[in-house]
């Protein structure tokens, strides 16, 4: 309401409006009076943005009269000295000397920063075409091919190697059960006893991974004793390994072990 008498320069009420306002801040103790805090701060702003613009510098306006006649004194013009005749309607451009644009234009690049100079970084371009490049597209797609039809034959060799030694893996350890069952057929085997070992957890996961095979294959069998827990015993070769096969293979069972329960 007040916006025009804050905006004279003569006129202190915007300093007495700030200061009242940091007397009222130290009160504030709720989200509404600091946004109306925020609010006033934003408009005070603008005000006091207002009023600077309206500063003049050095505390004088600029006057464009005054600095006309000065220019034109500058130019070489004494208007003391002007008299009226009819010859000044033949002098070009007015009552101006001749040489008073030039002694201004002279006057005026003091005052300009000068551009620099143009120069190349890396020397001028040169006038002579590019030389071409010899084409060797066609050997590098057959290099590529070639590296691409060893590929596969590669990774099939890999997986052949794992596979091999999968089984020899699963072969030792069928010779093992056979050797502890044939040592001791009336004592049974106990399955973690088995395919723990107690230096490595990541042995033992395989262990039970190839063990696994031997349940698959019907080539060993898991069950319960007397005390629900799993024993393992080698299958007797009597000529029943297809059905024994094929009667486990429709049971599957999924055994967890963590780290805290293998230690």
């Amino acid at each position: 309401e007040n916006r025009e008498a804050m905006l004279n320069s003569k006129s202190n009420r915007l300093t007495e409006a700030l200061e009242e306002a940091n007397k009222l801040f130290d009160g504030v103790c709720r989200a509404r009076e600091a946004a109306l805090d925020a609010q006033f701060l934003v408009i005070a702003s603008n005000i006091g943005k207002e009023k600077a613009n309206e500063l003049h510098s050095e505390m004088s306006a600029f006057d464009s009269t005054a600095f006309a006649e000065d220019l034109l004194t500058f130019m070489g013009i004494n208007r003391t000295e002007i008299e009226e005749s009819d010859d000044s309607e033949d002098v070009p451009g007015g009552f101006l000397p001749s040489n008073a644009w030039q002694t201004m234009g002279e006057e005026a690049p003091k005052y300009f920063r000068r551009a620099p100079t143009f120069h190349y970084m890396m020397g001028s371009f040169k006038s002579e075409p590019p030389v071409p490049k010899q084409r060797i597209e066609r050997q590098k797609k057959a290099n590529r091919g070639k590296a691409e039809r060893a590929m596969p034959a590669q990774l099939k060799k890999m997986e052949e190697s794992h596979q091999e030694a999968t089984e020899k893996e699963v072969e030792r350890i069928l010779r093992i059960l056979q050797t502890h069952f044939e040592n001791d057929p009336n004592t049974p085997i106990s399955f973690f006893d088995f395919v723990i070992d107690p230096n490595s957890f990541a042995h033992t996961v395989e262990n039970m991974f190839h063990v696994s095979f031997l349940i698959r294959d019907g080539l060993a069998k898991i069950k319960l004793d007397e005390d629900e827990l799993p024993i393992i015993e080698p299958t007797k070769p009597n000529g029943r390994g297809e059905e024994d096969s094929r009667a486990g293979a429709r049971n599957q069972v999924i055994i967890s072990l963590d780290q805290r329960e293998w230690k």
